[in-house]
């Protein structure tokens, strides 16, 4: 989980440093559309001494690590919690389309971060990494296809296939803000363009896989 402290803090380290460092990160990407960041800049949005990123993280890459990792530990942990809930597949489904959107409105540089740290690593964290984050949710998408094929409402898709449909999709969309405005879309995707494709996402993703009524 990141890399570990140096054996002692900068001087005047203030309390919370830490998370606020990765507060600040994730909203420089979020407001950049980049998946990374200049030291300078993030002490200068932070107010803190960027020697704290060494003693924190280790170095740079540390701090992205560990920013992908709090990011993502809560998704897996939504998408377990959802399939463990007692509902049908196509409920399910809907549930989590919703949260994928929510979840790249708000930090719609997860996906491409822990991609680039998967390419940028060897091959051992890499797939650490792959194992971590993206197995959970690939395992989920092939039990809940899997119930919705055996509950007749959903047709058999590939789910590594249907995961990059599903995320390619909202990735693609969240990160394309700053250039929407060219081709007719708004300056800023405020809440009410996420909640229109919200509801474009699900509604395109469930015709795709449901069983025709």
């Amino acid at each position: 989980m990141g890399s570990a402290p140096a054996s002692s803090a900068p001087a005047a380290a203030p309390q919370g440093a830490r998370d606020l460092l990765l507060d600040t990160a994730g909203a420089i990407m979020r407001e950049s559309d980049q998946v990374d960041l200049s030291l300078s800049e993030l002490a200068a949005r932070s107010g803190l001494n960027s020697a704290l990123v060494k003693y924190y993280f280790g170095n740079k890459a540390g701090l992205l690590k560990a920013l992908i990792e709090r990011e993502w530990v809560e998704i897996v942990r939504s998408v377990e919690a959802l399939m463990a809930k007692d509902a049908d597949p196509e409920t399910k489904l809907r549930i989590h389309m919703a949260g994928v959107v929510d979840n790249f409105f708000h930090h719609p540089y997860v996906h491409r971060l822990l991609l680039r740290l998967i390419r940028e690593s060897e091959d051992a964290e890499g797939q650490r990494l792959a194992d971590a984050y993206l197995k959970p949710l690939l395992d989920a998408y092939q039990r809940l296809i899997g119930e919705g094929v055996a509950a007749g409402v959903f047709r058999a898709v590939d789910p590594l296939l249907f995961y990059f449909t599903v995320i390619g999709a909202a990735d693609r969309f969240f990160s394309a803000g700053p250039v929407l405005r060219h081709c007719g879309g708004p300056d800023v995707l405020d809440e009410a363009w996420r909640d229109r494709y919200r509801q474009h996402l699900n509604e395109f993703v469930a015709a795709s896989i449901l069983v025709p009524r």
